[in-house]
């Protein structure tokens, strides 16, 4: 587990000093605190921070074949590196060391740029091919090892993470914001790929392959399964092949020649993780849970029921409201605004886990490929109600959603259900996206201030296809098409919610503390099984019942209460702190003439929301903590010092 960077550039371009390659790199040490390393030739430089994972003593990077023409700087782990070790071998290829790396240039020369496709793991790579001047970067197939570009004329820049290329002058660099990914921030809490926050700034979406070759550039896709591929078969054979191929999974992933163990929240899919380790272990696996003084987002007791249950060393964490202390570092380790308050727990976990262990195993995905989230069943109860006849539906949504109430004294439940009947009556990508959000397109006009409403217009203007943020869901509802709609969300969760949101908040918040993550779940063919299995096996609504056949395939390995228990999310009480411990430091921040300064958003309208919440009039928690959290961005990405905090935001205009 890496950070990299680098550039590569053609004839008549130039590439980073060493100077500026040096900074990079260092600004991707808490990626690596291990080791460091650079490379540069006449027209590339790759650079490398190294967490020693695998061949302690023999994985320095970046590293090359046989005769220094191929070039790697790999991100991630390769867990099939030992049968590609041995066919390299059989085809004549001579290796040097003991880990996983080195497979990747041998690879890379005998299959070309689509060499990715034989890998099985989690990866961001880049590889220079010398002689052919050929820069080639991939991401593995759900995208849990982040990559961000930037292309010009004559070279091309990358890095593991957005603030590495923020080492360079702004004038290789301009931080100019894109008032559509801004919006799309809003929108979903995140922003989708291929959009990053910055101006000519991209991620390399997951499982894509892309190829610079002397100014120019190629984007493929090296791995798309059949969407809307279903395979009906005797359930008793799913269960067998899940349980096989998730087993092997996970004894995979247990390799390392550093101390390992598990997040364990007391859940469906980590309490099935965690067994299955035991099962592979020699001794008792070590398990990491964090908790909360709110019931309401308290797991613990759960946890050390499963860590109990399947016999591990159990190690728990409590977070107050003191945490408002880790926010500053929350918010420069995430490279982009990032409103997914879970962050912070996941900081949190990370942290006390790495003091024990520098691998950890996760849950991650579970939800998504077996019908996990409750809004699955939102929309399968949606679509039954869509059908019934008289209008019954446009008059929940309306009549109906309109008696319950909206304010923070609610019962979660009575909130719950307002927000379910609000969007009954919509089309499903509208529905889904009011499901998603907590900024619906009103809510963002009335936030919006009248200059930023203008830029957003001209950007919408030069990018009609882009200008609406729905679209994205739109787009990934519509790949699998044949599906049933609750397997259409599930697979658009997995294209956009799942690495823009979960991987991102996992990465980022476990590197912050050189901690690398393993999620069994995402291994592609665990992926491609669930993929196909109709949507029975997962979810049954007449019973109230989801995550069906994991609970039957491995109802060995989780005890009754956490089998039949609900779906609790990984979140912090933040509407609670909202009202009362940090309600002064919400205010402070948001109302500072630094950020009305921005000219973003109408000053009344924020001075509304605080007071609205603060009252238990409304419950503007996630909203809230969105603005925080793109607030403190600002003043840790492009406020460069205190004696110029109040500089302007860069939007490129038309005139």
């Amino acid at each position: 587990m890496c950070g990299i960077c680098g550039a590569a550039w053609t004839r008549s371009g130039t590439g980073p000093t060493d100077a500026q390659l040096g900074a990079m790199i260092s600004r991707l040490e808490h990626r690596g605190p291990d080791d460091l390393g650079a490379f540069r030739d006449a027209h590339a430089a790759l650079g490398f921070r190294r967490l020693s994972i695998l061949d302690l003593p023999g994985g320095h990077q970046p590293m090359s074949n046989e005769d220094g023409t191929i070039h790697v700087a790999f991100n991630g782990e390769i867990y099939n590196f030992s049968e590609l070790r041995n066919r390299l071998e059989a085809r004549g290829h001579t290796l040097r060391s003991a880990g996983d790396s080195e497979v990747i240039s041998h690879l890379y020369e005998d299959e070309g740029p689509g060499f990715a496709r034989l890998l099985r793991g989690m990866f961001a790579i880049a590889v220079w091919d010398a002689p052919r001047r050929r820069l080639i970067l991939t991401r593995d197939r759900l995208g849990q090892k982040p990559l961000v570009y930037r292309t010009e004329a004559d070279r091309i820049l990358f890095a593991s993470e957005l603030k590495a290329l923020l080492c360079l002058p702004e004038a290789d660099l301009p931080r100019k914001i894109d008032p559509l990914s801004l919006d799309r921030y809003l929108t979903y809490g995140y922003i989708p790929h291929p959009r990053t926050i910055l101006q000519g700034v991209h991620k390399l979406p997951p499982a894509h392959t892309l190829v610079w070759h002397d100014g120019h550039l190629k984007l493929h896709r090296y791995w798309e399964p059949d969407w809307n591929r279903e395979t009906v078969r005797p359930i008793e054979q799913d269960i067998e092949h899940l349980r096989a191929t998730l087993s092997d999974a996970v004894r995979e992933q247990m390799a390392a020649d550093v101390p390992l163990g598990a997040f364990l929240s007391g859940g469906i899919d980590s309490t099935i993780i965690v067994g299955l380790m035991q099962q592979h272990a020699t001794h008792r696996v070590k398990t990491f849970s964090i908790g909360f003084d709110d019931p309401a987002f308290d797991e613990s007791s759960y946890a050390r029921m499963a860590a109990e249950f399947l016999g591990t060393e159990h190690h728990a964490f409590n977070v107050k409201p003191e945490a408002w202390e880790t926010l500053p570092g929350l918010a420069w380790h995430f490279d982009e605004p990032f409103a997914d308050s879970s962050a912070l727990p996941t900081w949190h976990v990370s942290r006390m886990t790495r003091e024990h262990v520098t691998v950890a195993l996760t849950g991650d995905a579970g939800d998504e490929l077996f019908g996990g989230y409750d809004r699955y069943r939102g929309i399968a109860l949606a679509e039954a109600v869509a059908k019934l006849p008289g209008g019954i539906g446009r008059w929940l949504g309306g009549p109906v959603a309109r008696t319950l109430p909206a304010s923070s004294r609610a019962k979660t439940k009575l909130r719950a259900a307002k927000r379910w009947l609000e969007a009954v009556g919509l089309s499903p990508t509208a529905r889904y996206l009011r499901w998603m959000t907590s900024f619906d397109e009103e809510t963002r006009a009335g936030l919006y201030s009248d200059d930023f409403l203008d830029t957003l217009t001209q950007a919408a203007s030069r990018e009609p296809d882009e200008a609406d943020p729905a679209l994205v869901l739109d787009r990934t509802l519509g790949v699998a098409s044949d599906r049933d709609p609750v397997t259409q969300a599930m697979v658009a969760d997995l294209l956009t919610y799942l690495p823009g949101d979960l991987l991102t908040k996992v990465d980022i918040a476990s590197m912050a503390h050189g901690l690398e993550c393993r999620g069994p779940f995402l291994d592609h063919r665990v992926v491609e099984l669930a993929l196909a299995m109709p949507l029975d096996r997962k979810l049954r609504l007449r019973k109230g019942r989801s995550k069906v056949i994991l609970k039957r395939a491995f109802a060995d390995l989780i005890p009754s209460p956490i089998r039949t228990r609900s779906k609790m999310g990984f979140g912090v009480p933040i509407d609670r702190w909202f009202r009362g411990e940090l309600r002064d430091e919400l205010r402070a921040v948001l109302l500072d003439p630094v950020s009305l300064g921005r000219g973003l958003f109408r000053p009344e309208a924020v001075d509304r929301m605080i007071s609205e919440h603060g009252d238990g009039r409304r419950d503007h928690a996630y909203r809230l903590w969105a603005l925080l959290m793109l607030e403190l961005w600002f003043r840790h990405h492009l406020d460069p010092s205190p004696t110029n905090q109040n500089r302007p935001i860069s939007f490129e205009k038309t005139s």
